[in-house]
């Protein structure tokens, strides 16, 4: 079977497994009284969403393990592909403590930041000690060109790290984070065989993009499960990995842009406001904030925009952004 007939197999069959083991699965959350519970940092209007069920990234996973499980006993799967569905495994399972202790505390609150960074960077860190073992050549440290030399390891380490945590900051309108990650997989997927150096096609990420298509049956507005950190860092962490094994570092940042966009407009909205606090009081910086509400997507939000309103049009510009990442690619740039 040929490259691009085996990564058509791998989407179809991680979407269709992951809509199929989604009823089950989000009977069994229901049941198990696995529910969100709405950050008080969130717009008026999320309050309706209070108690739909969350951790949607276990049926996602449940897809993947089914649908990858079937291309590796056909032996269609190949080892980098393996490599980076653990990688998405090991920060679905940071993603899945912090949700678990999300459920049982009834709040918003999770891991704490520094116990959440500490666990994605010791992920982020053994995939990069592999790769350094298993790619340690000069070319394998060279991003459009430029040698990093060994500052190339802990580049992807936070290039992970950065990408699972922007994911996740995107994870806050239905079917936001999961659409978006969808066209990110897809572009991913088809620059591999023109970026990869001659390495097969990266059906790791068909095989994800597949899984987000399939939580979206569920997850679209209005979502009857949300996709929590479970599915989030996972996601953003997958992105990374496959970017980095299949060499396209750099067009990957392209096609991840509205990821990047979501995370440079909170780093900007606590930079403004720190800065007007220091030079004018707590009461002004309060007032004259940059964003009505960070991320930009609750910006919107607070501007009037419907939801739905909010979500199609960034999935647009993700798939422009994704669009442009792969001319790149074939234009023989990345």
């Amino acid at each position: 079977m040929s490259g691009g007939s085996t990564a058509v197999l791998a989407f179809a069959g991680a979407l269709v497994a992951t809509a199929a083991l989604g009823y089950p699965m989000l009977a069994w959350l229901r049941r198990a009284g696995v529910r969100q519970s709405v950050s008080e940092d969130a717009p008026e209007r999320h309050a309706a969403k209070q108690g739909t069920p969350t951790m949607g990234g276990l049926i996602m996973g449940a897809g993947l393990l089914v649908a990858a499980g079937c291309l590796a006993a056909s032996g269609r799967l190949g080892a980098d592909d393996l490599v980076v569905l653990g990688l998405v495994a090991t920060f679905g399972a940071i993603g899945f403590a912090d949700d678990r202790l999300i459920v049982r505390r009834g709040r918003n609150l999770g891991l704490t930041a520094r116990q959440k960074l500490l666990l994605q960077f010791a992920a982020a860190a053994g995939f990069g000690l592999w790769l350094m073992l298993a790619r340690g050549a000069p070319e394998g440290t060279q991003v459009c060109g430029v040698q990093l030399g060994l500052w190339y390891y802990p580049a992807c380490a936070l290039l992970i790290v950065g990408l699972s945590n922007a994911t996740n900051l995107a994870d806050g309108l239905d079917g936001l984070s999961a659409g978006m990650s969808l066209i990110a997989f897809l572009a991913l997927g088809v620059m591999s065989p023109i970026g990869g150096h001659g390495r097969p096609v990266c059906n790791a990420a068909f095989l994800l993009a597949g899984a987000c298509a399939g939580l979206l049956w569920f997850n679209a507005n209005p979502a009857l499960i949300f996709m929590g950190n479970t599915g989030a860092l996972a996601l953003g962490a997958g992105l990374a990995g496959a970017g980095v094994l299949w060499k396209v570092e750099a067009p990957l940042q392209l096609a991840a842009a509205m990821f990047w966009i979501e995370t440079i407009s909170v780093m900007a909205q606590v930079a403004v406001f720190k800065w007007r606090k220091r030079r004018n009081g707590i009461e002004y910086a309060r007032s004259h904030r940059l964003l009505r509400r960070a991320p930009l997507h609750h910006h919107f939000e607070e501007v009037g925009w419907p939801e739905t309103r909010i979500v199609a049009r960034f999935w647009l510009l993700g798939g422009v952004a994704a669009t442009l990442a792969v001319v790149w690619v074939r234009s023989g740039l990345g």
